[in-house]
């Protein structure tokens, strides 16, 4: 299982703080599961409507769409950060 936490926006339109999942076999990078995720259902969709922009951590580590999840027990998904 794989624990899935969900910040700001991305929280409020999938309607969940976290979840644990089992990740199909064909997931294997943040690309593949933010693709796996859009098709879970609207809110889901919603969420990721535009997953280019969505930032991704594995076990408290920020990586790049192209990372192989491996065997990370939490991946966090945030929507871009902005500052002042």
């Amino acid at each position: 299982m794989t624990k899935l936490v969900y910040f700001a926006w991305v929280r409020e339109r999938i309607g969940t703080v976290e979840e644990e999942v089992d990740l199909p076999g064909t997931v294997e990078t943040v690309s593949d599961l933010l693709g796996w995720l859009k098709g879970r259902g609207e809110e889901y969709e919603a969420a990721l409507l535009y997953p280019e922009v969505i930032r991704v951590a594995l076990d408290h580590e920020h990586v790049g769409h192209d990372e192989k999840i491996g065997e990370a027990r939490e991946i966090a998904l945030f929507p871009p950060m902005t500052g002042g």
